[in-house]
C-alpha cells in the first residue's frame, strides 16, 4: 500500500452515506456525489483530479456513444465516470482491491453502474486482453512501473483510436529528435545535457516506494514513438494525446519474447 496513502483524506461527515464514505477510505480521487456530498473535499492537492480533467476534457471527443474506453490505474474511478456520462462503454483497471471497493461503490451512487465495469488487473495483465480501444487513459502509472517500456508496448498494442499518456517527469525537455545512429567512438553525443533521458529512483521518491521512474519530455515522446504511436497534441504539462502511427512499433517483437519467457501463449481470446 502507497505511503502516499497517509496524505489522502478520508471523507466522511455525517449520516449513513458520510459513515460509508469514511468506511471506504482514505480517498485519492475526490468523487462529488449527487447531494454536494464529496469522497475528500480535504485533499491535499485541492479538488483531485476535477481540476486536471477540466483543463483535459476539452480535448476528447464530447460525444462517445458507441466507444469503449480503457481506464488504466482507474483508482476510484473519476475518469471512467467522466467517460461514461459522455457515452462511453468503460473498463477501468486497477490492481488495488480498495481502490476498486470505492470505484464500485461509488458507480452505483452516481447511477453509471451500467456504463462502467472494473477489474482487478495489473497493466502487464492487459496483454492477455484481445480486445482494442478507441480511447485509453493511461495516466499517473508509467513512472510507479518496474517495468516501464514493457507496459507502453502492452498499452498501445491496446490503442484503437486515441491514447491519454501523462507520466511524472523531469524537468527539461531533451531533443525533440536524436541521430539514427550513434557511433561506438562518439559516446559523447549520448552523454549531452540535451539526450533525452530518464532517471531511476532506487529507493524512494516523495516518500513512495513505487516511483520507479522520471523521465524527460524527450525520452517521453522518443518512447512513445517506438510504441508505433504519433503525438498528436500535448493538452497539459507532462500529458500527451497519442494516435495509432503508420510506423512499426518495436513493442510486438519484445512481446512475443516475453510471452515466451514466462510460458504463456502468444493470443489469448479474453476480452
Amino acid at each position: 500500500m502507497s505511503k502516499l496513502r497517509t496524505l489522502q483524506s478520508r471523507g466522511g461527515g455525517e449520516g449513513a452515506l458520510g459513515a460509508r464514505i469514511a468506511e471506504l477510505g482514505p480517498w485519492f480521487h475526490n468523487l462529488h456525489l449527487p447531494g454536494g456530498r464529496q469522497t475528500a473535499p480535504d485533499h491535499p492537492l485541492g479538488d483531485f483530479p476535477a481540476f486536471k480533467w477540466h483543463t483535459l476534457a476539452p480535448h476528447l471527443p464530447a460525444d462517445l456513444h458507441g466507444a469503449r474506453a480503457l481506464d488504466i490505474g482507474c483508482n476510484a474511478g473519476f475518469y471512467s465516470f467522466e467517460l461514461a456520462r459522455r457515452g462511453a462503454d468503460v473498463l477501468g483497471v486497477d490492481h488495488d482491491p480498495h481502490y476498486l471497493r470505492q470505484a464500485r461503490w461509488a458507480a452505483g451512487q452516481l447511477g453509471l453502474a451500467d456504463r462502467v465495469r472494473f477489474e482487478q488487473r495489473g497493466v502487464y495483465e492487459l496483454a492477455s486482453l484481445s480486445a482494442r480501444f478507441d480511447l485509453v487513459l493511461f495516466m499517473g502509472v508509467f513512472y510507479h512501473l518496474r517495468y516501464p517500456l514493457l507496459a507502453l508496448d502492452i498499452v498501445a498494442s491496446k490503442v484503437a483510436g486515441l491514447l491519454v499518456f501523462q507520466s511524472l517527469s523531469l524537468r527539461g525537455h531533451g531533443r525533440q529528435q536524436t541521430p539514427a545512429d550513434v557511433a561506438f567512438t562518439e559516446r559523447e553525443v549520448v552523454e549531452a545535457a540535451d539526450w533525452p533521458r530518464m532517471a531511476f529512483v532506487e529507493h524512494e521518491f516523495a516518500g513512495d516506494p513505487t516511483n520507479w521512474w522520471l523521465p524527460d519530455a524527450g525520452a517521453m515522446r522518443g518512447m512513445l514513438r517506438t510504441a508505433g504511436l504519433s503525438i498528436a497534441a500535448e493538452p497539459l504539462e507532462e500529458t500527451y494525446l497519442c494516435r495509432p502511427s503508420n510506423q512499426p512499433a518495436a513493442g510486438p517483437a519484445w512481446l512475443a519474447a516475453t510471452r515466451a519467457a514466462l510460458g504463456e501463449p502468444d493470443n489469448d481470446d479474453s476480452g
